[in-house]
């Protein structure tokens, strides 16, 4: 198992964290002393993402916050290479020394454009990052952008990943990102492996690439939820580009009729949903 040690800091507050939602599927998430940011776009409103194979999407909603706005960021956890996750601001402006957690595809990718500091993950292989007394274990968790073989093919591979929080080796909080997955029989495993989800952050969107769809739509969304069963979920990635077709009301309307017991929060772009370890 790999790991990485950040500089510590003596005001890490394990009280309470929070998560940040600047659009799409980027997100800071603060907690311990650590602070990651998920799968940075930061284009504006209008502006244009290129998905490959001719494939362009227009940006629907403004971001947030830019990358000037943004805390120290100790390192960044990525679902997959797509312009609509990696853009061409965040490779212009982020710091090339930062830390990536990724697919291999990815990181290879990335270290094309500068950036030397990727750790790629295999489906359940862990980064363990400690940070004085924090530490976050990040583990590759399944994803695929499609059920579709051949249409799979034409996309990249794609993680999702959890975060495993603790102190001084007690586990303090457990955070799953479902990355651009779709509802793969390999979803089930995870509960098994690792229950008691605090929070989910869950793709949706209803992506279309080639007339398939290849993110969960909110129907989906719900699904996952009720498969990878954390206590609180949040939907993200539902309205940010032209090539989404399943919005949040879609999520909404599937979540009333659910019969999990996980509560459902819903965040606009530049809200926070705060945690404490306990829930």
């Amino acid at each position: 198992m790999a790991s990485l040690e950040l500089t510590g800091s003596d005001t890490a507050d394990f009280d309470k964290g929070e998560v940040y939602f600047i659009g799409n599927a980027t997100t800071l998430i603060r907690f311990g002393g650590l602070t990651i940011l998920t799968d940075p776009a930061f284009l504006h409103k209008g502006e244009h993402v290129f998905l490959g194979h001719g494939i362009w999407a227009r940006r629907e909603v403004e971001p947030a916050c830019q990358i000037a706005d943004l805390p120290p960021i100790d390192l960044v956890v990525l679902s997959h290479y797509h312009g609509d996750h990696f853009d061409d601001v965040a490779a212009q402006e982020l710091d090339k020394n930062l830390p990536i957690v990724s697919t291999g595809d990815a990181v290879e990718k990335l270290g094309a454009l500068g950036f030397r500091r990727g750790y790629p993950l295999d489906t359940w292989e862990s980064l363990e990052v400690r940070k004085g007394d924090a530490t976050v274990m990040i583990t590759a968790m399944p994803g695929k952008h499609s059920t579709d073989e051949e249409v799979l093919e034409l996309l990249m591979p794609v993680n999702g990943h959890l975060l495993d929080f603790s102190r001084n080796g007690e586990q303090l909080y457990r955070l799953y990102i479902t990355g651009d997955t779709m509802l793969v029989d390999e979803l089930a495993d995870i509960p098994r492996r690792y229950p008691d989800i605090d929070l989910g952050l869950i793709h949706t969107g209803g992506t279309t690439f080639l007339v398939s769809v290849v993110t969960m739509t909110g129907e989906m969304g719900v699904k996952a939820v009720e498969i990878t069963k954390p206590r609180t979920a949040i939907p993200i990635h539902y309205n940010d580009f032209s090539v989404f077709l399943s919005g949040l009301d879609d999520f909404k309307k599937a979540a009333e009729a659910s019969t999990a017991s996980t509560k459902f929060v819903y965040l606009a772009h530049g809200e926070t949903y705060t945690f404490t370890p306990s829930g």
